[in-house]
């Protein structure tokens, strides 16, 4: 089913990256981790439609997402930095196998962040604490990282941010890679969930490591690329 949302606005999170706020259609139900495809509603835009997720909650009275655009894919993305409020998009119905499944570790890359935000905040608003949660976040470099001033002040949440492109970051970010020893030293193989979400190579990659520093492959949730 294909449903019409209006922009209410749209404001930046990073130098690349933008908050959407639009009215939510009667009846329009998700779950915090799912995500939808979105199309411009605009001549010749309305059959590339894209995966985004949802970042606002199911109880809310909009239809939120982040966005990372890419100005040099000449895509649906490069466009989303060029909407103002009024436009409208189209979207189909809600998906996806990311899902809150309790504490745990959860890994991102990039913009592979964004399915997490909705989970947090869900739980942040029904335990009061994120207490045994720890968000690894990877990215390019530290003004990538998106919404870093709200994950740090998610009450129980440990953070820890690291970028691959830059040597000398800021204070409270690490440089190199995610990689199995980082996961086994946050709890990757402590009987906690793993989440992870990012490019379909770091989502496999992460997913072996997370095995290998000792997570049950049933406690490993993310998206099947299949």
């Amino acid at each position: 089913m294909t449903h019409t949302l209006a922009l209410r606005d749209i404001t930046p999170v990073t130098h690349d990256t933008f908050h959407l706020v639009f009215d939510r259609p009667d009846g329009f139900d998700f779950t915090p981790g799912q995500a939808t495809e979105l199309a411009l509603d605009r001549e010749g835009w309305r059959d590339k439609g894209r995966p985004f997720t949802f970042t606002s909650l199911p109880e809310d009275e909009t239809l939120e997402f982040v966005i990372k655009s890419y100005p040099d894919h000449d895509g649906v993305t490069e466009q989303i930095a060029k909407l103002q409020a009024g436009d409208t998009v189209l979207i189909g119905d809600a998906w996806g196998a990311i899902e809150d499944k309790g504490p745990g570790l959860f890994v991102a890359g990039g913009a592979g962040v964004t399915p997490f935000i909705a989970i947090l905040k869900a739980r942040l608003k029904r335990e009061g604490t994120l207490q045994g949660s720890t968000l690894l976040f990877s990215n390019k470099t530290e003004r990538d990282i998106i919404l870093r001033d709200t994950f740090e002040h998610m009450d129980g949440l440990k953070t820890v941010f690291t970028v691959t492109d830059e040597e000398t970051p800021g204070i409270g970010v690490q440089t190199g890679f995610i990689d199995k020893e980082m996961l086994a030293n946050h709890g990757a193989g402590t009987g906690g969930h793993v989440y992870i979400c990012g490019p379909e190579k770091m989502v496999s990659d992460m997913a072996e490591a997370a095995k290998t520093a000792g997570a049950p492959e049933d406690r490993i949730v993310h998206e099947d690329f299949s």
